[in-house]
């Protein structure tokens, strides 16, 4: 028998909440949408949770609402796994920027079906994260064991990068997900091939999941433009274009996709191409980074 998962990639609003609690309700209701509709995988959007910066008027200011959203890391936690814990499920939360030790590094919150938390901090910052936003780039990735399924996580420009993922992949990864936030179509083309190329180069499941809508209260995030995404390696027994599941650009949704796991491995063994198989064959093939495996059973 087939192992199935059923993914759901959040084209998540960001909106002028007025406090946690509102958020906190906000959060709830999009998670119970997703469950409903069969989620085990739930994945927010890089920088979702930049609304957090409207409660005291503080999305307004570039640094001054970095350093709010910051504020909120512990609560973002807390309440991503007291609802993963509640539904059975895995959520990525909507990423945010969290300043340590005088250092901005965007971070997003993950917690496994049975409460267990972690986290992945994007590597690779954009040119406009470098400078306005100051942010750094993270150096460990991270591949998340929920038992009934690994899945690898890298946010926005990481999946540009073939290395990130493959190392993942080699980790174990059969799904990676792709949050991201892309204030122009240009972006979301580029993360949208991005996560199209992975899933074809490693035979795995990638997962784009975007903001989407404008944000005046947020000058960090007044626009964002996508749909979100569930692509596969086009081969035998999944759709011929690798597209499992795609949304209505800018509609605030879920997408979802149920996957058959099993059906990577027989396509790296039988498929048309065997991308996963003959990596190592490529000239000049670069060493790769480390991934490590955590345990969020």
């Amino acid at each position: 028998m087939s192992r199935h998962v059923t993914i759901a990639a959040a084209q998540y609003p960001l909106d002028e909440v007025a406090s946690l609690a509102a958020w906190k309700a906000k959060v709830t209701r999009w998670v119970e949408e997703a469950v409903k509709a069969g989620g085990q995988i739930l994945v927010f959007p890089e920088y979702g949770n930049m609304e957090l910066s409207a409660i005291g008027g503080r999305g307004r200011d570039l640094h001054g609402s970095i350093a709010a959203v910051s504020d909120y890391t512990g609560e973002i936690a807390a309440i991503t796994r007291e609802l993963a814990r509640k539904h059975g499920v895995m959520i990525v939360a909507g990423s945010a920027p969290c300043v340590i030790d005088d250092e901005r590094f965007n971070i997003a919150q993950v917690a496994g079906p049975g409460g267990k938390t972690g986290s992945y901090t994007k590597i690779m910052p954009t040119p406009w994260e470098r400078d306005p936003w100051q942010i750094n780039g993270g150096r460990e990735l991270k591949v998340f064991d929920i038992g009934i399924a690994k899945v690898g996580l890298v946010i926005c420009y990481d999946i540009e990068f073939p290395l990130l993922a493959r190392a993942l992949a080699e980790a174990g990864a059969e799904i990676i997900l792709a949050p991201s936030n892309t204030e122009t179509e240009w972006g979301y083309w580029r993360v949208r091939t991005g996560a199209a190329a992975r899933a074809l180069e490693n035979q795995v499941y990638t997962v784009h999941s975007p903001c989407v809508g404008p944000a005046p209260f947020c000058t960090a995030c007044e626009a964002n433009t996508g749909m979100a995404g569930i692509f596969a390696p086009p081969d035998k027994g999944f759709p011929p274009n690798g597209v499992m599941a795609l949304g209505e650009m800018n509609k605030p949704q879920w997408v979802t996709a149920r996957v058959d796991l099993d059906l990577l491995a027989t396509a790296r063994r039988e498929g048309g191409v065997r991308t996963y198989q003959h990596w190592t064959e490529q000239p000049g093939v670069s060493e790769l980074p480390d991934a490590t495996v955590i345990d969020l059973r």
